[in-house]
């Protein structure tokens, strides 16, 4: 056998294995998860900080409303935002009594808009349980139910995303992106570790939580809102407990360079976690989530340089283990199958170069807004150098 055989074989073993025992924690998390019935929102405040610029928009705050039809909505748009204001003034022109419209001045520099936002409407809430709902998301009746329930044992509750594609190939990279991360990312190690971040698309609180943990103000200069508020619950003394029911998402993405702008921004967002972290959690992190993708690009390389019938076997045998893996995780969590073939291992082959490029260029794109990362707690607003680009 030679060096390159080794490595090929090697490479996928280790690959297989990690793949393996995230998957077993991650279906075992969600087989132990209580059950709970699902809710139409009785009792619930859905506070979304809404920002034009998706032309998905209208549609999914509509569908959100129509889903979660006993919940009380407060939108919250900003007064330089006309788009915003017309979409969120013709929905409540259907629905007054359910539907509130709160306009609000835009951040200061170096604030975050969302937590700025919602800030500004705590006092608005007036319901004992609280959703954080992003404007691309539909939270289905069953996953709000497993959130509501959920507060009886910890401080936050938090989802799990499920994207949806249009068919266009970015936008089939970043929904296999998701797919092939989101369980193994969020709950393989659930079951031992309480969260060290939010799924910030999607969570829930109480009311009385907002106040004594310190909810938003203390960290209105943090650009990564959803670590933010695990960070201050967690420093609290709370607990976050993370459903594996999912919450159903879908971003338009333009074209390649769109889809390049949004893992950019999801990667620099995740490195500046990591720099927060302990020296021993950042490196498990990044031995369960870092290290396959290297691996899955040194099987590849070395299969291609040895040339050789043994690596290759090794290789599509990884291939084919890892796609029947992702498809019963998959099955299991989703109840159907995500797995995209190619889209799915371009997309994992693609990471280490997503980490490259955002550990190197700071400047991100937030649909309208564009800033310059220094720090999760220093960033900047700069001007468009594209007018009219957004993300």
């Amino acid at each position: 056998m030679t060096g390159l055989e080794l490595a090929a074989l090697a490479s996928a073993g280790v690959y297989l294995l990690l793949l393996i025992v995230k998957a077993i924690l991650a279906a075992r998390y969600r087989r132990n998860f209580p059950v709970s019935q699902p809710s139409r929102g009785e009792g619930v405040a859905v506070a979304q900080a809404i920002l034009s610029g998706d032309p998905l928009l209208e549609e999914r705050l509509r569908q959100v409303v129509a889903e979660l039809d006993q919940a009380h909505f407060l939108w919250l748009v900003d007064t330089d935002d006309p788009e915003a204001q017309r979409i969120g003034r013709k929905l409540k022109a259907e629905l007054p009594a359910r539907i509130e419209v709160l306009e609000i001045e835009p951040a200061p520099p170096g604030v975050n808009p969302k937590l700025w936002k919602l800030e500004r409407a705590k006092a608005g809430l007036e319901e004992e349980t609280i959703v954080i709902l992003d404007d691309d998301t539909l939270l289905p009746r069953a996953s709000l139910g497993a959130l509501v329930a959920g507060l009886d044992r910890a401080t936050v509750t938090t989802g799990l995303p499920r994207y949806y594609e249009d068919g266009k190939w970015p936008s089939r990279l970043l929904c296999q992106f998701v797919a092939n991360n989101a369980a193994t990312t969020y709950l393989s190690l659930a079951s031992f570790l309480s969260p060290v971040t939010l799924n910030g698309m999607t969570w829930a609180t109480r009311k009385d939580s907002l106040e004594k943990f310190g909810l938003f103000q203390p960290i209105l200069r943090c650009l990564t809102d959803d670590f933010a508020v695990a960070r201050q619950v967690i420093g609290g003394g709370g607990w976050i407990e993370q459903s594996p029911l999912p919450q159903k998402l879908q971003t338009t993405v333009e074209g390649p360079g769109h889809y390049l702008r949004l893992m950019h921004r999801w990667f620099l967002f995740a490195t500046l976690l990591l720099q927060k972290q302990k020296a021993g959690f950042a490196a498990l992190i990044t031995l369960l989530h870092g290290l396959p993708p290297i691996l899955l690009w040194l099987a590849l390389v070395a299969c291609v340089a040895a040339a050789s019938k043994l690596a290759a076997v090794a290789v599509v045998n990884l291939l084919v283990a890892r796609a029947a893996i992702l498809w019963l995780l998959q099955r299991s969590i989703y109840g159907e199958r995500l797995y995209v073939p190619l889209f799915s291992e371009v997309s994992e082959l693609l990471q280490p170069l997503h980490l490259l490029h955002a550990s190197f260029w700071r400047r991100i794109r937030w649909r309208t807004r564009h800033y310059h990362v220094i720090a999760d707690d220093d960033f900047r607003p700069v001007e468009p150098r594209r007018p009219g680009a957004r993300q």
